[in-house]
């Protein structure tokens, strides 16, 4: 018996395209891509003229999020009945008015839940409730059972696949059969339901972008004429996008098509409802709004079947990075997350858009310098014009909206690994410690935190950072063989008592100050330190605050850096002095 080893590939070995760019080398595979049809030869898209490229999205859509339907279908444990609950009275907090809560004709659970709403008064009056039905008599009748007695608006959503391959392998119908199941349907939601003034009606043909143009048209139409829509009970007609098979304009063409040549046009309530399989889900979604979709089905992080649903998160935040109010609150998304992780047993992605926890994180060191530089910029900007931080533009380089938007901190903003640069360490160490570096100093201890990255192949704290800075520029060797004993400034004069490998002497120096007169000191005791720049300043406030020292210096042909921390910018100098001396001593032993 052989064993493959990695990589288990077929490396593409096929022929160079005869009408390849010289550059392009790529060849090709074994892949059986022949065996799938291009979407132009499987459904017709007869729209010519497209108005969708030229449209701006100006307002949210209505959001109708699917998770306790659609998304709990999807969950290998579906939630029981307190993690639905509470998905559920999220959903309300964050401000959706349209809530699809279930399938009750599909299990007793769903069936309760809804029960639950009718009961008592967790449902707001002025959240509508939805549930969701295939076109079959019984179950239709079921689901209407359900939501007797709800005070709530309800829509009773009623849905069948109408696309010719699940009409030919599923249902084994043709077209006139099917259109008389879906009519047959439409009439039993009448007759168990037309009578409940609160109650409206939603058709889905499911598989609508596989499904001919021609046909779910005149099924979408027949349907608004069955149940009456009128604008002031408008029906919903949802054109769901339930196996993502084309590029999102194909979509959008499809969408505006229906848009276009519906009848009872203002009678009607367009939406969409994205799936993700080819990982599109969300363009789908922007560009059907374009296209006159009024209303989106989706899951708030995109949970569902397969690649799952269209993420209204990702949806609304978008519109928000744009200056357009989503109309959902997601001022505190870290609660939102847990509460749905917890809800569904389901992770969410480190890299999820805006939610995830590393996607306000840089660790480039180009992008952390110009996260640093932007912060900044930011800060002073909303001094200049005395305008709070969080009510001015914002205009940070590689992150798209300010993470306070969403109840983040700026914390983990920067975090530090070896591919990060100086701009980030003096990040961490500035927010973190107060640490204000000079540029050269940052260049030089980025060197030090590179090498012990490029050692532990590990990301690096702040807390790690300001130890490895401690011990590089702050630290004394042990033992120290400089000890500045004492120093006195008088009017023209200045006293040091320095000990030297254990031998102490006082010198006087006349007309410099205490640094001059602690560098001839040093020089007079065999370790002339010549100072290159000194650059200080405060850290922290009132009883609690101190100062720091960063030194740069010359031994002979030697440069460092050393620092000094001490409750005034004087001492700190000194004792950043001392510090070079005692570096410069111990590395010539």
């Amino acid at each position: 018996m052989t064993t493959r080893v990695f990589p288990t590939i077929h490396t593409p070995a096929g022929p160079v395209a005869d009408d390849a760019p010289h550059w392009n080398r790529q060849r090709r595979s074994t892949m059986p891509s022949h065996r799938y049809r291009p979407v132009h030869e499987r459904v017709e898209v007869p729209l010519t003229q497209r108005d969708w490229p030229n449209a701006r999205i100006t307002t949210a859509p209505l959001w109708v999020p699917v998770d306790l339907r659609d998304g709990n279908q999807a969950l290998a444990e579906p939630m029981d009945p307190e993690r639905k609950r509470r998905f559920f009275e999220l959903l309300v907090a964050m401000g959706y008015k349209e809530i699809e809560v279930g399938y009750p004709s599909a299990s007793q659970t769903d069936f309760d839940f809804v029960r639950l709403l009718a009961e008592t008064d967790l449902a707001p009056e002025d959240v509508t409730i939805v549930v969701f039905t295939p076109a079959r008599r019984d179950l239709i009748e079921r689901t209407v059972e359900s939501v007797r007695g709800l005070r709530n608006e309800v829509v009773v959503h009623m849905y069948t696949a109408t696309a010719p391959t699940w009409r030919e392998v599923v249902l084994g119908k043709d077209r006139d059969a099917l259109r008389e199941l879906i009519l047959a349907g439409g009439r039993d939601v009448l007759e168990f339901a037309g009578d409940l003034p609160s109650v409206r009606f939603e058709f889905s043909p499911e598989v609508f972008n596989l499904t001919e143009p021609d046909f779910v048209l005149d099924l979408c139409d027949r349907m608004t004429t069955l149940w009456d829509a009128t604008p002031q009970r408008p029906v919903v007609l949802n054109l769901p996008a339930t196996v993502e098979v084309a590029t999102p304009n194909v979509y959008a063409d499809q969408i505006e098509y229906m848009h276009r040549n519906l009848a009872r046009r203002e009678s009607v309530i367009l939406s969409v409802h994205p799936h993700n399989d080819r990982g599109t889900g969300v363009a789908c979604a922007e560009l059907a709004v374009l296209a006159g979709a009024q209303r989106v089905e989706g899951c708030v992080f995109g949970n569902g079947e397969r690649t799952g649903n269209v993420d209204l998160a990702t949806l609304a935040l978008n519109l928000h990075a744009q200056g357009i109010d989503p109309m959902i609150d997601f001022s505190d998304v870290d609660e939102i997350a847990r509460t749905v992780e917890y809800c569904t047993r389901m992770p969410i992605h480190e890299r999820h858009p805006y939610v995830g926890a590393l996607v306000h994180t840089a660790f480039s060191g180009t992008h952390q310098d110009a996260i640093k530089k932007g912060m900044a910029e930011h800060r002073a900007r909303a001094a200049a014009t005395g305008r709070p931080e969080r009510e001015i533009d914002w205009r940070v380089p590689y992150l798209p909206i300010d993470p306070a938007d969403l109840g983040r901190s700026y914390d983990a903003v920067v975090r530090v690994n070896s591919q990060s640069g100086k701009g980030g360490i003096a990040y961490l160490l500035h927010t973190e410690y107060g640490l204000d570096l000079p540029r050269r100093l940052q260049i030089e201890f980025a060197r030090r935190v590179q090498a012990h990255a490029d050692d532990t192949g590990l990301e690096i704290t702040a807390a790690e950072l300001h130890e490895l800075f401690t011990a590089a520029y702050l630290d004394d060797p042990r033992p120290a063989p400089v000890v500045l004993k004492e120093w006195r400034a008088g009017a023209a004069s200045t006293d040091i008592t320095l000990t030297v490998d254990g031998a102490t002497s006082t010198t006087q120096h006349r007309d410099v100050g205490p640094v001059e007169a602690l560098t001839e000191a040093l020089a007079a005791a065999g370790l002339p330190v010549r100072v290159l720049g000194l650059t200080q300043h405060s850290i922290g406030a009132g009883s609690d605050s101190s100062a720091i020292t960063y030194l740069e210096y010359r031994v002979g042909e030697r440069s460092g850096w050393s620092c000094g921390r001490a409750d005034s910018v004087l001492e700190a100098s000194l004792a950043a002095v001392v510090r070079a001396a005692n570096r410069a001593a111990s590395s010539a032993e």
